[in-house]
């Protein structure tokens, strides 16, 4: 039995044993569903198609990625949240969907922690402050101090883009409006790839944006000025991080994670973790992956931990830049 079948193997065993019903213990016995919140061409879309290829070429079933846009993710964790438990709607998500969302929205129709079974991290991916050198009001802007010194010109009329009411963008826009005690204007948009559309139209200032927006800033298409994560980023080694312009306690980043069903058996939720962290660890499928962020898998336990923590780690974050969604 070759490396790549184990995992199968392996769940179908332990399915067994404990009774499962003869349709779990084919899993994944049918076609899978990779719902995504956000829209095609997004990280997390991007991440969601290169781990459903690499478990497809690996059990010979196909995962199909379904992109329910709108709410920042909270559209597409609903529909997760209320499938069935049976490893066949699995919900790939961004951080703020999970950790965020339920910090801001009264009516959000899930529960981080109560509605998901946490499988895993995927990447771990820094946002690049970016503007478009094609816009004109932006001429003069090159750092991160010029775009500080022109919001403090003219309050309330630099505006920066987002995925949404909530997301990281979102907070990371306004940690850094915070920070550098100025007025800005948030401009949510429907995903992070609608977000750059606004900054190549000139319909934003700038943005926090994902590393899709790399080849766009090689290509001079966008000006990269800061990486938000304390660290550089290793494909823009010239772009600072916030942290090193003034603003150290600056570091906000976000990761993209696997989530089934509450409910859904152990054996599945292991069986599918396993497999993740094996199709992460193939080089080529590595190297995929790093295009979008840097490689990240852990257990489901340790995961269900980090969601803890990042819970009341943006629940200080949002206190503190006074964010309220109406």
């Amino acid at each position: 039995m070759n490396k790549s079948k184990s995992w199968l193997a392996a769940a179908c065993a332990a399915l067994s044993l404990a009774g499962a019903a003869p349709a779990l213990a084919a899993y994944p016995g049918a076609p899978v569903k990779f719902v995504v919140g956000f829209s095609p061409g997004s990280t997390i879309d991007s991440v969601a198609r290169i781990v459903g290829d690499a478990l497809a070429a690996r059990t010979g079933q196909s995962f199909v990625v379904e992109n329910k846009t709108g709410a920042n993710g909270m559209i597409a964790a609903r529909t997760v949240a209320q499938a069935e438990p049976d490893g066949y709607t699995i919900l790939i998500s961004n951080s703020s969907s999970i950790t965020v969302n339920p910090l801001l929205y009264k009516d959000l129709g899930y529960h981080p922690l109560k509605d998901f079974e946490p499988v895993t991290t995927v990447v771990a991916v820094p946002f690049v402050l970016t503007i478009n050198p094609g816009n004109s009001r932006m001429q003069a802007v090159d750092s991160v101090q010029d775009l500080v010194a022109m919001a403090r010109r003219n309050p309330g009329s630099v505006s920066y883009g987002s995925a949404g009411n909530g997301n990281l963008m979102h907070l990371a826009g306004a940690q850094l409006a915070t920070m550098a005690d100025v007025q800005m204007l948030h401009v949510p948009c429907r995903g992070a790839a609608p977000m750059e559309a606004g900054l190549l139209a000139n319909e934003v200032d700038f943005g926090f944006d994902t590393l899709s927006g790399v080849p766009l800033i090689k290509a001079g298409k966008l000006k990269a000025l800061a990486v938000s994560t304390k660290e550089r980023w290793h494909d823009l080694p010239d772009v600072p991080a916030v942290a090193e312009l003034g603003y150290p306690e600056f570091d906000i980043s976000f990761w993209v994670g696997v989530f089934a069903p509450a409910g859904t058996p152990p054996e599945v939720v292991a069986s599918l973790n396993q497999a993740i962290a094996d199709a992460a660890a193939d080089p080529q499928v590595r190297q995929r992956l790093a295009a979008q962020g840097r490689p990240a898998t852990q257990s489901p336990q340790a995961f269900r931990a980090k969601i803890a923590d990042e819970l009341k780690q943006n629940q200080a974050l949002i206190q503190r830049a006074n964010i309220k969604i109406d």
